[in-house]
């Protein structure tokens, strides 16, 4: 279908609306929406926290408080209305009883809950709809939920940082962070966007991680994952002190397809690997991983432990190479697997 320029516009702010729920909604998906009439923005909605109004709410109540009736409306809407009650009413009511003449929907929804059953309704009470408009940018924008949907399992983001020579620690001293601030700045919010961590209990029982989100604005904590399978894990240990939730597997790693699934079952829909580098080679291994974020620090390690993990390894479990960034004063390179 041929799309216009003030169509493609209108869909682009939609997505652009969406992004503000990042690291908010989950495990509901990303979503924007937008009310126009006579070619102009009248209100903009979006999902902004789990049990808060839907975009389509939303956005209504924004033309309502700002004058606008948005009876006769057309709404850009990057996700398919839920027809289901839920944490709140169905969408496609709220459009319905607003008086929207027509709907423009960018992507599906895949949830069993509502799977066109969304624009069916909306039709069958004569809003007129046209899907598909930028539905490539929506798919990517709400990777995670969509990957869950047909997967039931989350998506598996690495992160990795080593010195100079691919070392991840050095043993010369204690334990300690050898990024800078503003790279540090990165992760976190790198965590806020994933809903679980996982880590060995190498990892915790070296640097007693508290594995949380303190340097960006969070309105939840991820569910940290321990990996344990010998019950080594000390209990002083923060992550099991902190008041947040934690879960500590007596897991082999050769369970980690089951370990997904389980994880999938509790609506985690993407999970951090944090480390350490056996943990992540396992991972690597079993062609589990989705996502790599190898950090590069300008440090070098006077006793160093090798990591054993390096671009050539990364690329021989399936992924390529995406882009290099830079987080603070590190250059990262961002693996991602190949389709």
């Amino acid at each position: 279908m041929e799309w216009s320029e003030s169509d493609v516009q209108f869909m682009t702010r939609a997505l652009e609306v969406a992004e503000t729920g990042r690291g908010r909604v989950s495990p509901n998906p990303l979503v924007g929406c937008i009310l126009v009439k006579d070619d102009k923005i009248i209100a903009e909605g979006w999902h902004d926290h789990l049990g808060g109004l839907h975009a389509e709410q939303m956005a209504i109540h924004d033309a309502e408080q700002k004058g606008h009736s948005p009876n006769g409306s057309t709404a850009y809407i990057t996700l398919e209305p839920c027809n289901h009650f839920g944490r709140t009413p169905p969408c496609t009511q709220a459009l319905m009883w607003a008086g929207v003449k027509k709907a423009i929907i960018a992507h599906y929804d895949p949830n069993p809950t509502v799977r066109g059953q969304g624009i069916q309704v909306l039709k069958d009470a004569g809003v007129e709809v046209e899907t598909g408009l930028l539905e490539a940018e929506a798919a990517h924008q709400m990777r995670e939920f969509l990957h869950w949907c047909e997967h039931r399992k989350p998506i598996v983001t690495v992160k990795l940082a080593v010195d100079k020579n691919g070392s991840v620690d050095d043993r010369s001293q204690s334990a300690g962070r050898f990024t800078s601030e503003g790279c540090l700045d990165a992760v976190h919010q790198l965590r806020k966007e994933c809903d679980g961590i996982l880590v060995g209990v190498e990892t915790i029982i070296r640097d007693n991680p508290s594995l949380n989100i303190r340097r960006v604005p969070a309105e939840r904590q991820p569910l940290r994952v321990v990996i344990d399978p010998n019950g080594r894990i000390p209990q002083d240990s923060k992550v099991l002190n902190d008041g947040e939730e934690t879960i500590v597997l007596s897991d082999d790693f050769s369970n980690l397809p089951a370990l997904l699934n389980r994880l999938g079952d509790m609506e985690i829909q993407r999970l951090m690997v944090e480390g350490g580098p056996v943990t992540i080679k396992h991972f690597l291994n079993a062609g589990l991983v989705d996502e790599f974020y190898l950090v590069q620090a300008d440090v070098e390690h006077q006793t160093p432990y090798p990591s054993g993990i390096d671009a050539q390894i990364i690329t021989a479990a399936g992924l390529s190479l995406n882009q290099t960034i830079t987080w603070g004063d590190e250059s990262v390179q961002l693996f991602s697997r190949i389709a």
